[in-house]
């Protein structure tokens, strides 16, 4: 990971926390006084934090969440490293560098990654919740497509992420309005799975990523894949891409104790291997 020279790596440990427990990675946005918007480093920070939890076989789940009021308001671009006078192309280049490497790096994670949404999340935000494989979100937050707001266009994959979850028509109405979306609007939508009392945010968070740590993590990895890229495929592909998953996934030490368990009548025991 690459840090701004001026920006040194403990004071970037607490502004992402980290830690793991159970077999679950926590990576936690801790700045709740400018409700949790991500800086440069902040991004480069969580960025790592998934491709390490997707090379470490004692990581099996991860939960992507936030402290205080907001769960994510948005990119602070305030300690990004100078490049000088901008030239065409540097603002298709910091957005490819920056919100689509993010989000990129949420869908390719090789475990599977739960948004425990406190509060607010808006812009980038949004979309770092809705990269996600589940979504468990507060009574209390709300996810904004806060881009028209600004004159801008959606960047962070929100083009492409919100058609694939709720239908074209329906990401234009949030995208061309920007309108606020309550939680329960949200979990209506098919933007979030579930909503539950502030209170049991994190313990929602925590039951549903030890369950998934307890199963069969590579068939469940696999699993992610097949269905992030089933809405870009023919039925050839798809059907050629769950074959060949099958065919990888037999030869996993978890598939074939879940075989056995079947035949055997008991619970299956699951090593993540």
């Amino acid at each position: 990971m690459t840090t701004p020279p001026d920006r040194p790596v403990a004071s970037l440990d607490s502004l992402v926390l980290h830690a793991t427990d159970n077999g679950v990675s926590w990576i936690t946005l801790n700045r709740p006084e400018a409700m949790n918007a991500v800086t440069w480093d902040q991004r480069e920070r969580v960025i790592s934090l998934l491709a390490e939890a997707s090379a470490d076989p004692a990581v099996r789940a991860v939960v992507i969440t936030a402290t205080g009021k907001g769960f994510c308001a948005g990119a602070d671009l305030r300690g990004a490293p100078s490049t000088g006078e901008r030239v065409p192309g540097d603002v298709a280049r910091t957005i490819k560098l920056g919100a689509q490497r993010l989000i990129a790096a949420v869908l390719d994670c090789e475990k599977p990654v739960i948004a425990a949404v406190n509060g607010t999340a808006a812009g980038i935000g949004a979309h770092l919740a809705f990269a996600c494989d589940l979504v468990i979100a507060a009574e209390q937050a709300k996810f904004i497509e806060v881009f028209v707001r600004r004159g801008l266009v959606p960047d962070g994959g929100g083009a492409y992420l919100l058609p694939r979850l709720i239908g074209p028509q329906r990401a234009k109405e949030l995208m061309f309005f920007g309108d606020s979306v309550p939680a329960g609007d949200a979990e209506r939508l098919g933007l979030v799975n579930r909503v539950v009392p502030a209170g049991e945010l994190e313990k929602t968070a925590r039951a549903w990523a030890e369950r998934l740590a307890t199963g069969p993590t590579r068939a469940i990895a696999m699993t992610k894949q097949l269905v992030n890229s089933a809405l870009e495929s023919d039925r050839a592909t798809a059907f050629a891409a769950e074959a060949a998953a099958q065919e990888i996934n037999m030869t996993t030490t978890d598939a074939n104790e879940g075989v056995a368990s079947f035949v055997e009548r008991r619970s299956p025991s699951y090593e993540g291997r």
